[in-house]
């Protein structure tokens, strides 16, 4: 079937909002304080203890809280961050934003996208100022291995959880086991509202930090003097970022987080019914394992192609005979062109092979039987298409 008219039929991601998620919304617009407020503040309260950590800062974007994670480990100038590869780009920009160079890592393998702890210990050095970690795809990264290796080193350990707001390891949060975590609220996040970040530490130094550094360093916010007995003015002691964010995305995330343990549990089950039904597929590789699963927030579901020439051929015939959409998680950061002009000669073979296998497939948890099995049957129709005329 053409999956021309009112492509896509089924998409990659889908925002599913309630009637409580558009009244919050409404109440704070018909509050008319706007900037940064009380439903903040709430906000970070209530994240920091889903988190079971200090402190939530919550900013503009993951990529904010990222550069700021970075500068609270005290990354500038003639210092460096290793970080993977396969991630979206933000993970290494933030680490240019801090003045430092991104050191780029190789993954586990294909079976496991995470940063290899054995790769990164081969590539610390003494200008080595922190490793930034990615849990991929919302599955736990090997973030105690990585910890020891930054303790024994002295290193900072940045936690990069844009995927992963309600996974763990051993009953402890993802986001919580190094200097700092930051989070994504992106539009097709599992927790998303169009755009925002958090910031997720113990330090009260870190916290103190990034909440200065997020308003242009300023004394005290808006919201402080607005509440202020007395004219309150304001002092900026230190070059600081519009990092702030808003009353309204604050209520949404309120009203939505009331459903993420849920619907982190739906997106569970879609990725166990997809390994059961992709796991005799030719040629298909699925990472991670059906253990992983319940220790993840099932962000997205990659599947991985033991064919170097099929990604590309499988994602058209997706789109254009079934009306599915894809995506690819992620290209490899150092084969970009501002990465690769900047550090050239730089050889990741399992980050190269990964960017060029991986295919995401729909998943949100909203999705019906009936859609994944259309995916499913779509992949098994056009990957048997490739193989016959190979």
């Amino acid at each position: 079937m053409s999956g021309s008219e009112g492509f896509p039929q089924i998409p990659l991601f889908d925002l599913q909002l309630e009637p409580e998620d558009l009244e919050a919304v409404a109440q704070a617009l018909r509050s008319g304080w706007l900037a940064p407020g009380p439903r903040t503040e709430a906000f970070e309260r209530a994240f920091a203890e889903h988190l079971g950590c200090a402190h939530g800062v919550a900013v503009s974007s993951c990529t904010a809280a990222l550069h700021l994670a970075y500068l609270a480990a005290g990354v500038g100038p003639g210092d460096e961050v290793i970080v993977p590869s396969i991630t979206f780009a933000a993970t290494a920009a933030a680490v240019v934003y801090a003045g430092g160079t991104p050191v780029f890592a190789d993954i586990i393998g294909p079976e496991d996208p995470s940063l290899d702890p054995q790769d990164v210990a081969g590539r610390i050095t003494p200008r080595t100022k922190a490793v930034g970690v990615v849990h991929m795809a919302g599955y736990p990264a090997p973030v105690r291995e990585l910890r020891a290796l930054c303790d024994e080193h002295g290193l900072a350990l940045i936690e990069d959880v844009a995927h992963a707001p309600d996974a763990a390891v051993d009953g402890r949060r993802l986001g919580t086991f190094g200097l700092a975590g930051a989070f994504s609220f992106f539009s097709n996040k599992v927790l998303s509202v169009g755009e925002g970040g958090l910031l997720a530490t113990d330090d009260d130094r870190v916290a103190a930090l990034a909440r200065r550094l997020r308003d242009h360093a300023l004394s005290s916010s808006a919201w402080e003097r607005s509440q202020a007995t007395e004219p309150a003015g304001y002092d900026v002691s230190e070059l600081g970022f519009n990092y702030r964010w808003d009353e309204p995305r604050a209520a949404l995330l309120l009203s939505r987080m009331g459903r993420l343990e849920r619907d982190v549990a739906r997106r569970r089950e879609l990725s166990l019914a997809y390994r059961r039904a992709l796991a005799d597929v030719p040629g298909v590789v699925l990472p991670y394992t059906d253990d992983a699963v319940m220790r993840s927030s099932c962000y997205v579901m990659p599947i991985v192609l033991e064919d170097l020439d099929k990604q590309g051929p499988l994602r058209i015939a997706l789109r254009e005979r079934h009306g599915v959409q894809t995506s690819l998680l992620y290209p490899s950061v150092h084969e970009f062109t501002a990465y690769r002009e900047r550090w050239p000669g730089i050889s990741l073979p399992h980050s190269e092979r990964w960017s060029r296998t991986e295919v995401t497939i729909p998943l949100f948890p909203h999705m019906t039987e009936e859609q994944q099995g259309r995916v499913v049957a779509a992949i098994r129709t056009e990957l048997a298409a490739l193989d016959g005329g190979a």
